[in-house]
């Protein structure tokens, strides 16, 4: 062991410092002797500076105290104070430093608790002697803050946030409610995420903003899930009345909207099956007309995905994939088949995922890229290869798949994708449709599952398509027909079922435009229930005055005026009419742009407002998922408050 050195030259040693640490001269650095828990801390400092070793014990060792002891060049100006001047010499102005209330020293303070708060890392952090280290080496004037001061500051922070993101809800006119449940593996814990997605009028944007992340306890019941998600919208200030719908995910939605509220549902994600997404359906309707939450639309990304993996589920075809899967786990875990697929192509194959989206199409392409790198490889190390006809398959499967990856990544947006619901599933049908008759000789095998994915379509998407479905919900269509981007693809249509549909969305916007008139809570009109069409005459109301039969009269339905109809329809014909004379070339690339930028709110007072509030919608839960996956998957220690605020500063932070 190398022996401690003795300081023979230079100023006396501090004993009440020094007594904590030991000097190694070979090393040239000072080992901290200090004992926690019989344990000697053993940190090294390099050199033997006293300065140094006070800053350690002060930042790792609170217990320990030591006098502090007054500079010389204190002691001797206690001693001759100098004489009075009239102006500040050199050695008083290089004395002045910037105080810890000065606005400087605030504003670096805040930008440490932003940078600590939207990461989500620990705030003591800022007590770590690197960390130190390094702020004194940028700024020699600032002091770092202590632990308590970053986490006041980023729990200040916090509040304010919430502050501005509760006045933009209220100054919205619609807002679209979105939740999804993460459970970590184990199923030791659960979180509900509960999401707003709306149209801010102050900044003329849609926004989608996460409100909380909730920790629940597993397993978790249908009664747990509603009061979690009613608590949240009594904290933000959101009436039931102003949620137009809610995004929701797998069989979560019937935990919310069953009737019955003691049935236990296990946590749940992309890989609900067939069966359970078609009992959601029902429960919907169930818990829509029991009135306990408003009427729920289905994530559509993750409905499409459902339709994808069923090309999991066809022997000839699964069995294609699973060789691919082989080769490509193989080329990813070798290191030599790695390095020479990298020295050959330069890219790395990609493996598919269950809980991923398009996963499966995504290693497809990769393959069918390079692979001629990858024959070359396999049979460089001696391995079976696919033959020819094998990776025409392959491509026969990427082209199938390749819309709905498409889609995917458009309907998944956190905002602005509602309006593209209608036109996209009509364009996935047609697809495949197309596929049938064009590869049903050539590719039987691939031919039949696209023929299975569109009965699956059918019965799956009837909620948006099918106006003679039970449980049919206008909002998708009445969303792509304010939309002038892919409005066409409602009006300008010979297809019967197509125009139906249109009406039914053009009466779901003036029923909406009602329900604000009036205050009526059913956002969806029955079919004896449509609003009176332009031009028909209902008579108003009588002004307000003691009726004759008064209890009698009470319980008698009021008639409703046709006066904000009557509007509502002229608006939507001068819509249709003024659309008509632009371009494709002539219309914005958003249709938020287009009512902004095109459309007065003097030409369309009432129609404007609801256009940018259906506009503004997204169509999935995928907002959620990505919270879950990128921020979650790294704290999952965390205490569940710390978690929730980390979340929320980072997803809302200012764009």
């Amino acid at each position: 062991m190398a022996s401690q050195s003795r300081n023979l030259l230079g100023r006396k040693r501090r004993n009440d410092v020094w007594k904590h640490f030991n000097y190694i001269d070979l090393e040239n650095k000072t080992h901290c002797v200090v004992e926690n828990d019989g344990e000697k801390c053993g940190y090294k400092i390099a050199g033997k500076n006293t300065t140094n070793l006070k800053r350690h014990l002060k930042v790792f060792h609170h217990e320990i105290e030591f006098p502090e002891r007054a500079p010389a060049k204190q002691i001797l100006l206690k001693q001759f104070p100098p004489k009075p001047m009239d102006k500040p010499t050199l050695v008083d102005f290089s004395a002045s430093k910037i105080f810890n209330s000065s606005p400087e020293q605030r504003t670096k303070e805040e930008g440490i608790a932003q940078w600590i708060g939207r990461t989500g890392l620990p705030a003591q952090i800022v007590e770590d002697e690197e960390f130190i280290t390094m702020m004194a080496k940028m700024d020699k004037t600032f002091k770092v803050p202590r632990r308590r001061n970053i986490l006041n500051l980023i729990e200040n922070m916090y509040k304010e946030e919430k502050e501005k993101v509760k006045q933009n809800l209220a100054t919205a006119h619609r807002i679209t409610s979105g939740y999804s449940i993460w459970t970590k593996k184990g199923l030791t814990t659960s979180f509900l995420g509960v999401s707003a997605c709306y149209f801010n009028p102050e900044d003329n944007r849609a926004e989608h903003k996460l409100l909380n992340l909730k920790e629940m306890a597993h397993p978790y019941s249908a009664g747990l899930i509603s009061k979690l998600v009613e608590e949240s919208m009594e904290e933000w200030g959101i009436p039931r009345e102003k949620v137009l719908t809610t995004i929701n995910n797998g069989c979560n939605r019937v935990a919310l909207f069953q009737s019955h509220t003691h049935e236990e549902v296990v946590s749940t994600s992309e890989e609900d099956s067939e069966e359970e997404h078609d009992d959601n359906q029902e429960g919907d309707d169930e818990g829509y007309r029991n009135g306990t939450i408003e009427r729920s639309t289905p994530c559509v990304v993750q409905t499409i995905q459902l339709i994808v993996n069923m090309v999991q589920k066809e022997p000839p075809i699964r069995k294609l994939l699973e060789k691919v899967r082989h080769l490509v786990t193989k080329l990813k875990k070798l290191s030599v088949a790695t390095e020479r697929l990298l020295q050959k192509a330069a890219l790395l194959l990609i493996m598919d995922c269950p809980t991923r989206w398009s996963s499966c199409f995504v290693m497809m392409s990769r393959c069918l890229e390079v692979n001629e790198q990858i024959t070359a490889v396999a049979e460089s190390m001696g391995w079976d290869i696919l033959q020819p006809s094998e990776w025409q398959k392959i491509g026969m499967l990427k082209h199938l798949l390749l819309p709905f990856a498409e889609h995917t990544k458009s309907l998944k947006s956190d905002t602005q994708s509602l309006s593209l619901v209608v036109p996209a599933l009509l364009d996935l049908k047609n697809h495949l449709s197309e596929f049938c008759l064009a590869h049903g000789r050539t590719y039987k095998d691939a031919a039949i599952l696209a023929q299975k994915m569109l009965s699956s379509m059918d019965r799956r998407f009837r909620v948006f398509l099918d106006i003679a479905a039970a449980n049919f919900s206008p909002l998708p269509a009445a969303a792509c027909f304010v939309d002038p981007c892919v409005a066409e693809t409602l009006w300008e249509n010979d297809d019967k079922n197509l125009q139906n549909l249109a009406r039914k969305a053009e009466d779901y916007i003036a029923h909406l435009v009602m329900q604000n008139a009036h205050g009526l809570k059913n956002p969806l009109t029955s079919d004896d229930e449509q609003v009176t069409s332009e031009g028909a005459e209902v008579p108003e109301l009588i002004p307000a005055k003691r009726p004759r039969f008064q209890f009698f009269s009470a319980n008698h339905p009021s008639r409703i005026k046709t006066a904000k109809t009557a509007n509502i329809r002229q608006e939507i014909s001068k819509y249709k009419m003024a659309l008509s004379q632009f371009t494709a070339a002539e219309i914005e690339e958003s249709g938020i742009n287009y009512w902004l930028t095109q459309c007065g709110s003097t030409a369309f007072p009432t129609l404007k407002p609801l256009a940018l509030d259906l506009l503004a919608m997204s169509a999935s839960h995928a907002f959620m998922q990505r919270i879950f996956s990128d921020l979650l998957f790294g704290h999952r220690d965390e205490a569940s408050i710390s978690m929730e605020r980390s979340a929320f500063l980072n997803v809302n932070k200012p764009k």
